[in-house]
Parts: structure tokens; sequence; C-alpha cells
């Protein structure tokens, strides 16, 4: 599997992927994020994600096969503090999250780029810990967080924020 920063020529990929996925992808994570637009379209949106990983307000990768012949998902790093996503400069920990081609859930990938972003994580200055934030009722994403040894920290309505028992320095060792 190969992480790496979304680029615009991506949306010729993720176009019918989003569009197959959207009952899949609809109910758990924001509309902005699956909802199936034109290719040119969805290109600014990954342009916008690219800008967003330079400037290090969130940081959201392509997740691929290693061979980059097919595109499995998306995995994704957010700064933030107690309150809310922020800058990496305001942050005390990162917000991991994902989202899988429906044809590949069950197979790992989403844990495995977890411990990759793990690693990333260690290597942010000032960060602490990570937090997963998932739906109770998607009981196979809240499935990841807790391969990864993360307790389950809040729980608001149906959203639960697992939380990793080490510093992300310790988690990536």
């Amino acid at each position: 599997m190969l992480l790496r920063p979304w680029r615009a020529e991506d949306a010729e990929a993720l176009s019918p992927m989003l569009a197959a996925n959207a009952g899949h992808l609809g109910p758990w994570i924001p509309p902005h994020v699956w909802t199936p637009v034109p290719p040119p379209s969805l290109a600014k949106r990954l342009e916008a994600f690219a800008d967003d990983f330079a400037a290090g307000r969130g940081f959201r990768y392509a997740l691929l096969t290693l061979d980059e012949s097919r595109l499995l998902g998306e995995a994704d790093l957010f700064p933030r503090n107690a309150a809310s996503r922020v800058p990496l400069a305001d942050a005390d920990r990162v917000e991991l999250g994902y989202w899988l081609d429906a044809a590949v859930t069950g197979q790992g990938f989403a844990t495995e780029a977890m411990r990759a972003l793990l690693e990333v994580a260690s290597a942010l200055p000032g960060i602490g810990h990570a937090e997963i934030r998932c739906d109770e009722r998607n009981a196979r994403s809240a499935a990841v967080p807790q391969r990864l040894g993360f307790a389950l920290t809040n729980s608001t309505g149906t959203m639960q924020v697992w939380s990793s028992q080490r510093s992300v320095h310790q988690e990536a060792t």
C-alpha cells in the first residue's frame, strides 16, 4: 500500500469511485468529501487539499496499491486541539481519519494506513497523542482504533472519540 498526497490528476480515478461508493461513504463522512462531482470540479477539490497539505492545515493522502494502479481510499491527519481542528502550530494532538472503497474493506488497509500516519505524527512538533473519531454505528470503522490499542475517551450522541493510550512518539515505535 502507498500513501501520497492527492494530486489533481487523481480526479479521473476518484470520481467514479466516489459515485460507486456514495451509499457506503455517505452515512459516515462529510458530504464535501464523498459527494461525486465531475472530474474538473474534483480536481479543484484535490488542489485545495494539496494547498492545505502545503500549509499544514490538513494532510489528506490518497491510499493506493504499491504500483499506483488502483485507488483504495483516503487516509487523513488533521492537527487539532481539544476544541477543533487548528493550524499545525496551534495543535497538541492529531485527528486521524480514513475511508475505503467498499470493495477493499476488511483487508487491513485502514489499520495499516493509521499505523503509517502515527509514524508521521511522531515527527510533528508539539503533538502529544492521536484521536480517531467515528460513528458508533460504523462497527468496521470503530474496530480500527481498537486494533491500534486506542481507548474510547468520549462519546457524544453517536460520535465516539478514541485516543491513543501512549504519546504518538511511543505509538510509532
